[in-house]
């Protein structure tokens, strides 16, 4: 359960600001917020399916102490990501010939690849051995941030405060990564320096 509520927080803190949330923003401008969403749902579900697989092989072969501490530099790298932030460019908004859910879907798929919050279920899969629970957690944390980004885009009708989003998402990554490597290092009795 515990692995559920991680990915969710994180996932979810991970996507403020996040590129796939100004597409949710744009496609809810353009299609019912309900399709939209329903789109992410399915787009999300099945990119995240891919990442908690890869994060689960690769905790098969890094041994534990080593697979953790990476997964907490990669917590710090993903707080620094998002500080440098991300933007959404034309090719990210297709013409939309299939109809809504599947357009949000696919747009939604292909900006994940490679994008932090896959790379976040990446790690929080290789740490946690609950599939199911990283799985349904990141995609379910993913779908309230793009919700709420719908939402607040729909009622506010103006710009999100996007540098204390960008700033308050970036430290608790940072945060994260910190405190993983601690308790990793008292786990293991290491030495950082």
């Amino acid at each position: 359960m515990l692995s559920f509520f991680q990915s969710f927080f994180l996932i979810a803190i991970a996507e403020m600001g996040d590129k796939t949330q100004l597409v949710a923003l744009s496609f809810a401008t353009k299609f019912k917020p309900w399709k939209v969403l329903i789109g992410i749902f399915i787009g999300t579900l099945v990119v995240h399916l891919f990442s908690v697989f890869i994060g689960e092989k690769v905790s098969a072969f890094i041994p534990q102490y080593y697979l953790k501490m990476l997964i907490g530099l990669s917590f710090i790298g993903f707080g620094i990501w998002t500080l440098r932030g991300d933007t959404c460019n034309e090719k990210e908004k297709n013409r939309y010939k299939l109809g809504p859910v599947a357009t949000v879907a696919i747009a939604f798929f292909l900006a994940e690849l490679g994008d932090k919050t896959q790379l976040a279920t990446v790690s929080l899969a290789a740490q946690y051995d609950s599939f199911w629970g990283v799985w349904l957690g990141s995609t379910f944390g993913m779908v309230l941030a793009d919700g709420i980004a719908i939402i607040v885009g729909i009622i506010a009708g103006k710009k999100l405060p996007e540098k204390i989003i960008k700033y308050v998402s970036a430290g608790i990554f940072i945060l994260f990564g910190i405190i993983v490597m601690i308790v990793t290092c008292g786990s293991y009795s290491c030495k950082i320096f």
